[in-house]
């Protein structure tokens, strides 16, 4: 059964920063594609970003030039670093996994974390 635990999510002012972290259990995921999503009350789970297993990284146009993705393949652990976090940012924060190995996380099929809350006050 694959695990996936997010931590670092919080309260913070707009312009501020916040490090989510991911921890991978019960399967070796150096080379998986992984990602993070995020959902916004009201509105579908949409993806932040996505690191492949060779490192290239690919980011939502909304969090562009602000959010960093990165891995540590030893620690089987996914980061997503977020500064000049905006209120619009405020969601829950979901790190996933592919259900396929070779594929990347797709907001309709992926192994899920169990979320961590980010707000961003104005």
């Amino acid at each position: 059964q694959v695990r996936l635990d997010e931590s670092g999510g919080g309260s913070v002012q707009a312009g501020g920063s916040l490090r989510l972290s991911c921890a991978a259990s019960q399967f070796t995921y150096s080379s998986y594609c992984l990602a993070w999503f995020r959902r916004i009350p009201g509105k579908e789970r949409e993806e932040v970003a996505r690191i492949d297993g060779d490192g290239a990284t690919r980011y939502a146009d909304f969090v562009k030039g602000r959010f960093l993705i990165s891995r540590d393949n030893a620690q089987n652990s996914v980061y997503l670093q977020m500064n000049s976090l905006k209120p619009e940012d405020t969601a829950i924060y979901y790190c996933a996994a592919p259900v396929m190995m070779g594929d990347c996380p797709r907001a309709d099929s992926a192994y899920w974390g169990q979320g961590t809350q980010v707000s961003v006050s104005s």
